[in-house]
């Protein structure tokens, strides 16, 4: 499958780039359902099935701002929040030459529409070769803890839903470059919900999402269909590469 020939597989359609980018500025997110074309989405199914039990497992507890509790705050503030995570993460190079949702991945035209949805001049795609490109796992038991990103936006593609939960729950620009807004944080950390919007991840659509500012999870996963979406690495910048730690523990290695 070339590039040439992504456009039978994909509907990528430059009429609707505008109307992204309002969804960008008014919700930090754009969903694009039936992005695969129907009779496409099966193969690119398969493909993430064969991959699936490569995958590394990690799990254990997680901050809402991804790094260590933050002591200095009060023991119930959202600084030293830890929430469950678990996940299973299949690596750039593990994925063959000729499998579909890499092909998708490397295709020059999509790297350049998700540029004019995020309103910027070019991005580039991630140097490492691990991170670029990974297929997330989820089955029975996992989840995604509370927490914001620490790039500036997330491409993914769903593709399997699983049997129950797995939602993808978002707390749009519940903060600011300025302003922590600690107080509507822990609100949400409570269980309070009047905050959330729900994006069904409906198999087939692309997410292209800005989470520094909108912290979001994945909501416990019940049942044997495992939760199966592709994670798309470009940054603003070229060359950008995983930390050792992120792929330790994502991985199990970091070469």
């Amino acid at each position: 499958m070339h590039g040439r020939d992504l456009h039978a597989f994909v509907d990528l359609d430059w009429s609707s780039v505008e109307q992204n980018r309002k969804q960008m500025r008014a919700a930090g997110a754009c969903e694009l359902p039936g992005f695969l074309r129907p009779a496409a989405l099966p193969s690119f199914v398969e493909d993430a099935c064969r991959l699936a039990p490569q995958a590394h497992r990690s799990g254990g507890l997680g901050t809402v701002y991804l790094g260590f509790p933050d002591e200095s705050f009060p023991a119930d503030h959202p600084q030293q929040w830890l929430g469950n995570y678990g996940v299973g993460a299949v690596a750039y190079d593990l994925f063959p030459a000729d499998s579909p949702i890499r092909r998708l991945y490397e295709w020059d035209e999509l790297r350049a529409f998700v540029a004019a949805v995020l309103e910027l001049e070019t991005i580039y795609p991630y140097a490492d070769p691990l991170g670029a490109l990974n297929l997330a796992v989820m089955g029975d038991g996992d989840e995604l803890q509370w927490h914001f990103d620490q790039t500036d936006f997330v491409v993914s593609l769903a593709l399997q839903d699983a049997d129950a939960g797995g939602d993808f729950e978002v707390a749009p620009f519940i903060r600011s470059a300025t302003d922590e807004h600690y107080d509507d944080v822990g609100r949400v950390l409570g269980g309070e919900r009047d905050l959330l919007t729900v994006l069904p991840m409906t198999p087939g659509s692309l997410l292209i999402f800005a989470g520094r500012h909108s912290m979001h999870r994945v909501s416990p996963i019940t049942g044997t269909t495992p939760r199966l979406v592709a994670l798309f690495g470009y940054d603003t910048k070229p060359g950008t590469m995983s930390s050792e730690l992120l792929k330790a523990v994502r991985y199990g290695r970091v070469a």
